[in-house]
């Protein structure tokens, strides 16, 4: 049986949209979360968390939409789909391990290392370069003030810190998005997407995901007006760094994966699986992709 939504006074389906507080997912979520065009039978709301956060609301099935890392993908499939559009994927780039100047690969290993949550992506890229190690989860905006402060040796950053970084200049140890692009002869690697929840009915998860993706699109053909309202979520960066950021993540790829996407998640789940951190049952052959062609 499916779930029913709540309605709005005019008879508006209520989804509830979960995503980051970053320039990248505000970006593409701007159309809707403005109303620039018709959702005709929905109403779109909000809520802006931490990714990590997300993730364990995902757990608990409290969203209808939400982000989330695709390494908690598995955790949450039975309850819900991958949308085919949304991706934030590095191509031939991505999170990095980050020190002050002068430390080296060794030192870092051998204290703990500064991570922004047990699953997200970034954490099981850096479990798959550098293996079992010392960590300590630390909320992704405080990674870099840890390490300046000497709290913390070396840190895993994600967000616009890939970009920042270098003003406090700080070394990148290891960027898991080349590594990746390495390791796989090319593949994006793949960090986040948007998941709808099955028991909506089909239906009502391809309507969604139809104006996730117009959504996207719309901020891409109206990139001044997406730009500014994205500013807000980037921490005080400047225009450049901002637009820099944003389509690193936002591109041809978020409104289609194509089949090398697909396939890189796949093929990063099924690292996942092989170092213990992706559940062993999860069927990765058997991924839907709810939009693809």
């Amino acid at each position: 049986m499916n779930y029913e939504l709540p309605k709005d006074e005019d008879g508006n389906m209520i989804v509830r949209i979960g995503h980051s507080p970053d320039p990248d997912d505000a970006f593409m979520f701007y159309a809707m979360t403005t109303n620039a065009f018709p959702t005709p039978g929905y109403k779109f709301v909000h809520e802006l968390q931490d990714i990590e956060t997300l993730n364990h609301r995902a757990m608990n099935r409290e969203l209808e939409v939400s982000a989330v890392s695709i390494h908690a993908y598995p955790e949450i499939s039975e309850d819900y789909a991958l949308m085919n559009c949304g991706a934030s994927m590095g191509e031939g780039y991505g999170p990095m391990i980050v020190a002050k100047k002068g430390v080296t690969i060794d030192e870092a290993k051998s204290k703990p290392i500064a991570v922004p949550g047990l699953k997200t992506s970034a954490y099981m890229g850096i479990k798959l370069c550098w293996g079992d190690l010392n960590y300590e989860v630390v909320p992704f905006d405080e990674i870099i003030p840890k390490i300046l402060k000497g709290t913390f040796t070396s840190g895993l950053i994600i967000h616009e810190g890939q970009l920042t970084y270098a003003d406090y200049d700080l070394d990148v140890l290891a960027n898991l998005g080349i590594w990746w692009n390495e390791k796989t002869g090319g593949l994006p690697m793949p960090l986040g997407g948007n998941v709808v929840r099955r028991d909506l009915g089909q239906k009502v998860m391809e309507d969604i995901t139809n104006y996730t993706k117009m959504s996207i699109e719309y901020s891409i053909k109206n990139p001044d007006l997406a730009l500014q309202f994205a500013k807000k979520w980037g921490r005080g960066i400047d225009d450049e760094t901002n637009q820099k950021f944003v389509t690193m993540y936002v591109n041809d790829r978020t409104i289609d994966y194509r089949e090398d996407g697909r396939e890189a998640i796949r093929r990063f789940l099924q690292e996942g699986q092989s170092i213990g951190l992706v559940r062993p049952d999860f069927n990765i052959s058997d991924m839907e992709f709810v939009g693809a062609n």
